[in-house]
Parts: C-alpha cells; structure tokens; sequence
C-alpha cells in the first residue's frame, strides 16, 4: 500500500509492532520483580491465593507497562485485580526500589487479567463434550458471543 508520496506505509505497522531488545529486557526484569513483589504480598494478606505474572508488555518509549496477571483462584480474580490496581503506586514504588540500578524511570504500571486459561479451559471442555450442544440448545449461542 502507497501513501502519496509513493512510499510503502506497510512497513510503517510492521515495525511499530516489533519489539526491541530493550523493551524484552525491561519487560524481563519487571516480570521477576513483579512477580517476587506480588507473591509476597499474597503470602501475607491473603492464604490460598497465587498470583503469576504472565507477561508483561513495554511501550516503546519505556513509559509504560502492560501487566497480565494470572490469579488462583479464578472465583477472588475480580476482588484482587482491583486491590492490586488499588496499590499500583505502592506497588510501583516497591519496583522501583528493587530496579534502581537498572531503569532510570519507572514506567506506569496498568494491570489486566489473563484469562487465556479460561479459553484454553472452555476449548478442553468441548473437546471432552462436557459443555453444552448450541446445535440441541439454540439459546446458549447467546451466552458465548464475544462482546
């Protein structure tokens, strides 16, 4: 695809979806640390409850970081994902002390769930049969439709 100056804009979006070497080795210390800073905190607050940290996306300018959480067990998910987005400046500061040596600034911290266990969980499920037939039960075509 050309722009007007008949220069290919495809290039533009292959690029800017690429990550550097910077941002893996960025995205690679605050994934450990975050995960160390996390399991601490739900070893003293909260028994029975894991917390992971399944990956960790870094803008290209290093401002901010994308964090995908998985938490154990799935029924708690919404009530810690909110205390943990509660304590992101707690949090962001416990990192920064830990990764002064390596990062000048520390990216803004946003927190999401990774529900791809969920997915992988559902597609388990009707491979073994154990959900329901939408071709027998029309009306649970509804309750699966992404939104």
């Amino acid at each position: 695809m050309k722009n007007k100056n008949n220069n290919y804009v495809l290039l533009n979006v292959i690029f800017a979806t690429m990550e550097t070497n910077r941002q893996k080795k960025i995205a690679g210390v605050l994934q450990k640390d975050l995960a160390d800073v996390l399991q601490s905190a739900a070893r003293d607050g909260m028994r029975g409850v894991i917390i992971s940290v399944s990956k960790v996306n870094v803008t290209s300018d290093l401002s901010q970081a994308k964090i995908y959480l998985s938490i154990f067990p799935q029924v708690n998910r919404d009530t810690i994902l909110k205390g943990v987005k509660e304590n992101t400046a707690t949090i962001r500061y416990e990192m920064a002390q830990r990764t002064k040596n390596q990062l000048r600034r520390m990216p803004e911290l946003l927190f999401y769930v990774d529900d791809s266990l969920d997915y992988i969980e559902g597609i388990d499920n009707a491979l073994k049969g154990e959900e329901e037939n939408p071709i027998k039960n029309p009306t649970i075509l509804e309750q699966r439709q992404k939104r």
